[in-house]
Order: structure tokens, then sequence, then C-alpha cells
């Protein structure tokens, strides 16, 4: 599906997020920077040692990340420039802010792209894996968190959900529907 938030283009894909094109892709990362299972594994196998070893260099700088907070690296051997790695929260039954970490994850990889001059950017669905945040609930969450930014911000050309399951692309799709703006091609 696509559309449109101002001169914005907005994608639902299924796919493989390491395979994008974008100038960056955005890593559902752990706070310790230094791989692990699902996505986050799947973008350092990817992309190499490269990725690695920058992620350590902000540790031994910074520290770990936070959830909601993001950072950025090289892409080592991936199509992207960049990759922003991002902190999701752990589902923990709602009560313990995960909403606002959430949206504060995507909020903060846009804010970061922008900074660094990323014109396209592809995101996989934060927290709804191993973090076990709801999938409807999460989707939600992303579509909007992006949506508000991108109303604001005309600095991002394209913005690309990149989903690996027919499941989750779907919870998307209905997310972005329920937000008024469905339709494909159709401005928001």
């Amino acid at each position: 599906m696509e559309a449109m938030i101002g001169n914005t283009k907005l994608l639902f894909i299924r796919g493989d997020i390491t395979e994008q094109d974008t100038r960056a892709i955005v890593n559902a990362a752990n706070s310790g920077l230094l791989g692990g299972g699902g996505v986050d594994g799947a973008i350092h196998r990817a992309g190499g040692p490269q990725i690695l070893e920058e992620c350590k260099q902000i540790r031994s700088t910074k520290g770990i990340c936070p959830a909601g907070q993001a950072v950025i690296t090289g892409a080592g051997r991936l199509k992207a420039d960049y990759v922003i790695h991002t902190v999701g929260p752990i589902w923990s039954g709602g009560g313990g802010g995960e909403d606002e970490l959430l949206r504060q994850a995507y909020a903060n990889s846009l804010k970061l792209a922008v900074k660094n001059g990323v014109k396209t950017i592809s995101f996989p669905s934060i927290s709804t894996g191993a973090y076990r945040f709801p999938r409807d609930r999460a989707a939600a969450i992303a579509v909007k968190a992006v949506y508000e930014f991108v109303k604001e911000s005309a600095a991002i050309d394209e913005v690309r959900f990149v989903l690996f399951n027919d499941d989750i692309l779907k919870a998307f799709e209905l997310a972005w529907e329920k937000l008024g703006c469905a339709g494909d091609s159709r401005d928001c």
C-alpha cells in the first residue's frame, strides 16, 4: 500500500528490511547495541562486522541506549548508507509507559535521520517480536508517530514500513485506515 502525507510518500510493504535501498534502515536494537535476534541479528549479519564495531564505539563513549532513544552507524555491506538503532520497550502490561517509549523510538529515529540528511528511511515493526508488544497496538502507535512527525517536517521524502509477514503488514495497513488516511495514493 502507498499513501502520501503532504509531500512524504508512505509505503507499507512485506519484505526484508536488510534488502531496502533507502538511505537509512532502522534496527529494532536492544539497549546493549551488540546485536541479538530477530531484526537486530539479521541487520548485523547482513551488514557485517563494521556495524558491530561502530556500536561498540558508541557504547564505549555513551553507554547503553535506553528504550525510546536512537543512535546511528554506517550500514556496512547493506544497500543503505546508515543504520539507525532504536530501542523499543519491553511489554509489561502497558502500565510502564510502554506506549510513550515506543512513540519516542519512532520519533527519535526520524529526528536522527533528519539531523543526518536522510531523506528515505525504512522501519521494521519495533518491539513486536521478542519484546512482546501487542501487534495492533504497536502498529497504531508507529503509524501515528510517523504521521505526526512528517506532517510537521517536510525533511523526509519517503518512509517505508517493511514488515516481515502478512499479519503484521495487515495490522499496519489497518492502523493507517483507522487513522483516517486509507486509500492508495491518497493525500492525508
